[in-house]
């Protein structure tokens, strides 16, 4: 396939100018004149370059890799539809979709629910765990997660593999957190099948850890999170945060939004810690 320059730059600036402020997370400002987003600020949601992304828009520059396809869908707030046409334009095949097909693209819907949390934690996690995106305060909740590599990126994996994961967590839950995590990859390795992301993990978790292999062997499933989680932050202490959830079942994807209850002593330090900030886990 080869790119479409002109085809692909009129629909960036289509896509862009019919993008809102509010659409996205950001302040409208009173002296806004422009039609829907500027171009940096379209760049910044996307992690390029401004000019890099001018270029585009004009008809010029290097053909863009899918991962930077893949990133200016999502900065965008592109359907899937709208996805897979912005690939076919750059002159990429786009992801497969499909029975068992389970992508990192997040739905302009979800998006638009998380943007509206920037003084909430909450954040949009894939079926094994896997952090795609995080409001601030989710950040200073739970550290930036989005930024491991590989199996790593679960949390699931990083549970068995990483001492450093279970810190965060009151210690008293952390036998049902391993049950569970066992429970929830099994039963995603059953639906993908063998050869899933899924099945890989347990295989490399039954290599690494004991703890996983002996609890992989009670074939467990159905182990469900508590509605309320307790962390152990290093800053403001003890939290004891209710955890709400939404599917987006097209694309397995949940968004996880933690809350405390008003006048209790979390949600105090819920508030201080949106004072500090995530500077204590970076």
């Amino acid at each position: 396939m080869e790119i479409d320059r002109a085809a692909l730059a009129a629909f960036l600036r289509r896509r862009r100018e019919l993008l809102q402020p509010e659409d996205v997370g950001l302040p409208r400002g009173p002296r806004r004149r422009t039609v829907g987003l500027r171009r940096e600020e379209v760049a910044e949601l996307c992690h390029m370059s401004t000019d890099y992304y001018a270029r585009l828009e004009r008809e010029r520059g290097p053909q863009p890799s899918e991962s930077m396809i893949a990133s200016m869908a999502q900065g965008l707030h592109l359907s899937l539809d709208e996805r897979d046409h912005l690939f076919r334009l750059a002159g990429h095949a786009p992801p497969v979709r499909g029975t068992g097909a389970v992508g990192e693209h997040i739905s302009p819907g979800l998006l638009r629910v998380l943007d509206r949390l920037a003084d909430t934690p909450a954040e949009v996690v894939t079926e094994l765990g896997e952090t795609l995106r995080q409001t601030p305060l989710g950040v200073a909740l739970t550290g930036d997660t989005t930024g491991f590599a590989g199996p790593a990126r679960s949390i699931g994996y990083r549970w068995f593999t990483d001492p450093g994961t279970r810190a965060l967590y009151e210690p008293a839950d952390h036998a049902f957190l391993s049950r569970m995590f066992v429970s929830g990859l099994r039963e995603v390795a059953a639906l993908r099948g063998p050869g899933s992301r899924a099945s890989h993990y347990a295989e490399l978790l039954l290599a690494r850890s004991d703890e996983f292999r002996d609890l992989w062997d009670r074939h467990e499933v159905g182990i469900r999170p508590h509605h309320v989680k307790r962390f152990v932050h290093p800053e403001v202490g003890e939290l004891e945060l209710n955890c709400q959830t939404l599917l987006d079942p097209d694309q397995s994807h949940r968004l996880v939004v933690y809350t405390a209850v008003p006048g209790s002593e979390s949600h105090e330090r819920l508030r201080l810690l949106a004072v500090i900030g995530p500077r204590a886990l970076r």
